[in-house]
C-alpha cells in the first residue's frame, strides 16, 4: 500500500499521466473509505485530496469522472555503486571532511564604465 511520502504514478485509462506524492491518508467519515491527499508534482504544484477506498489506493483500477484510474507505487530502483568507479579517499568520509577548501581563484575586477569609456574612444 503506498504510505506517506510513497511517490505514485497515476494512469488514466491505462497510460501513466503524472506522478504525486502522498501527503496524507486519514479515514473519511464513509466507512472503509480514506481521504488521500496528493502533492502534484508538476508544475505548478498543486495538493489534491481523492477519497478512495483501501484497494484503491493499494493499485487496484477505479473510475474518476468516467475515466478508469490506477495508482502504482514508484519503488527506486537499487543500483549499488561500485567502489572501482570511486575515487580511493571517497569511501572514508573522515578523509572528505578533512579535505583542505580549494583555493579561490583569485580574478580580477573589470569596470563596465572605464570599459563604456574605452570602447567609446575615450581613455580609461
Amino acid at each position: 500500500m503506498a504510505e506517506i511520502k510513497d511517490i505514485v504514478l497515476i494512469h488514466m485509462e491505462d497510460a501513466p499521466v503524472g506522478f504525486a506524492r502522498v501527503e496524507d491518508i486519514v479515514p473519511d467519515h464513509k466507512k472503509d473509505w480514506y481521504q488521500i491527499r496528493l502533492l502534484m508534482l508538476q508544475i505548478p504544484l498543486q495538493v489534491v485530496t481523492w477519497i478512495l477506498k483501501a484497494e484503491y489506493i493499494n493499485g487496484d483500477v477505479f473510475s474518476m469522472n468516467g475515466k478508469s484510474m490506477r495508482l502504482e507505487k514508484v519503488e527506486a530502483p537499487v543500483s549499488p555503486i561500485k567502489h572501482d568507479d570511486l575515487p580511493e579517499n571517497s569511501n572514508n568520509l573522515e578523509s572528505l571532511e578533512s579535505e583542505d577548501p580549494p583555493e579561490k581563484n583569485q580574478g580580477n575586477i573589470i569596470s563596465f564604465s572605464k570599459r563604456k569609456n574605452h570602447k567609446n574612444g575615450q581613455e580609461p
